[in-house]
């Protein structure tokens, strides 16, 4: 049977002393096919995350939407996703057939998601199809309630910003975040197909300003979840990482290429009210894709649990 949790998932699960109830319910939760309440989760969503690997080794965390029924599911093992990747996203450089792949569905305003890492197997103009290597449902805590609606307000997508560092519009968007995505990466991904080898991508929600910006240098808190530490267990064997940041008024998108470290402990940790550790991005570089998401979002509240954590001063 193949492993659950690669080296770098176990080291930290050990460290937060929850190893040895995952070693054993681990291989009931985390399936190698989808249940059909997954399957039928997937169908309804006006769009998706997904974390891949540029040819450099760079993972990227990107959006892709649709209207409901764009993604489907032939059979337990297979998700096909009939859309596009959006105009200059490294996503469409990196979906191959046998590269690696992490999906993300979420609805945010009933806070459900459930997530799969596995292999692309097909693509063709319309879209492309994934394997299922690992398929897991994920708890509500810390996503923001708000619903999203395809706009007939759209203005033309801006031109692709390449950023060297981080400009004050980007550090605004940021600094004012209550949630992103972000995706990891095994150094083996998609050179193997053991399904803990693979590509993550995950959500990160938390009260605006809970993302300190100092230059190109990230902060962020990690609260309490389900102790699998697939996005920081991979972070522990791979620092390279790309996050999402989403502007829910206009549609735009900042993806940031990144090195992240784990702070585990330590005075910055003990000063963020509900932090268990911190993760720190060192940004190397980011993309500004103006007006992309044809998407837009009302008011959002914020998950209750959220109460009882703090926020950058």
């Amino acid at each position: 049977m193949a492993a659950t949790f690669h080296e770098g998932e176990v080291a930290l699960q050990e460290r937060a002393g929850s190893r040895a109830k995952l070693a054993e319910i681990g291989p009931r939760v985390i399936r190698d096919h989808m249940p059909d309440q997954h399957r039928e989760f997937f169908v309804q969503l006006p769009f998706v995350l997904a974390g891949t690997v540029d040819a450099q080794g760079q993972p990227w965390a990107s959006v892709l939407a649709g209207e409901p029924g764009f993604v489907t599911s032939p059979d337990p093992r297979r998700l096909v996703v009939r859309a596009r990747p959006i105009a200059h996203d490294p996503l469409a450089g990196n979906l191959v057939p046998g590269a690696a792949i992490g999906l993300l569905g979420i609805e945010p305003h009933t806070r459900r998601r459930n997530r799969l890492n596995g292999w692309v197997t097909d693509r063709d103009d319309g879209g492309f199809e994934v394997q299922v290597g690992q398929s897991f449902g994920n708890c509500p805590k810390y996503i923001q309630a708000r619903r999203p609606q395809f706009t007939n307000d759209l203005r033309e997508p801006g031109p692709a910003q390449v950023l060297a560092t981080l400009d004050p519009a980007a550090c605004e968007l940021l600094a004012h975040a209550d949630t992103f995505f972000i995706a990891t990466a095994h150094p083996q991904a998609g050179r193997g197909d053991a399904p803990a080898f693979g590509v993550d991508v995950s959500h990160r929600g938390g009260k605006p300003g809970f993302v300190r910006v100092e230059g190109n240098v990230l902060t962020v808190p990690d609260f309490v979840g389900n102790a699998f530490f697939n996005t920081l267990g991979n972070l522990a064997v791979n620092p390279r990482c790309g996050l999402l940041f989403m502007n829910f008024d206009s549609g735009d998108l900042l993806q940031v290429a990144a090195r992240g470290e784990i702070i585990h402990e330590g005075p910055e940790v003990e000063a963020f009210q509900g932090a268990q550790r911190l993760t720190r991005f060192h940004v190397v570089s980011a993309l500004r894709l103006p007006a992309a998401l044809p998407l837009r979002w009302g008011e959002a509240e914020l998950s209750p649990v959220l109460e009882a954590t703090g926020a950058w001063r």
